[in-house]
């Protein structure tokens, strides 16, 4: 299976269970493989045959602006659930949502979801 990887995309979320976590949105990171069949893409050397990586990355950053979950675990699974309702050629996701920020003795902390197309 062919992949598209989306690296270290930066969006804002308000996410967290602490009163003061929920006070402002904050920095997250997404790091994404997209799998697919791009050997058309590859053959034609026609957009049209791939996946649009700028409108996913952008549909990622919207979903999870307007998002108000409290635990990073629900904002990943769910942002997998949309990429594969939303983009009907993938056919495999996997997500890592890191929220670096969060502990002052820890470089990041992360979830990792991985779901395929239900059919």
């Amino acid at each position: 299976m062919d992949k598209i990887h989306i690296e270290g995309l930066e969006v804002f979320a308000l996410i967290g269970v602490y009163d003061w976590e929920r006070e402002h949105q904050q920095r997250l990171l997404v790091d994404v493989e997209l799998s697919a069949d791009l050997s058309l893409a590859a053959l034609t050397d026609d957009v049209n045959n791939t996946l649009n990586y700028a409108e996913i990355a952008q549909g990622i950053s919207d979903f999870a602006s307007k998002s108000q979950y409290k635990l990073i675990e629900a904002l990943a699974s769910n942002i997998v659930d949309w990429l594969l309702q939303s983009f009907p050629k993938l056919k495999k996701v996997r997500l890592k949502l890191s929220k670096p920020d969060i502990l002052s003795n820890a470089n990041n902390v992360a979830v990792e979801f991985t779901k395929e197309q239900p059919f």
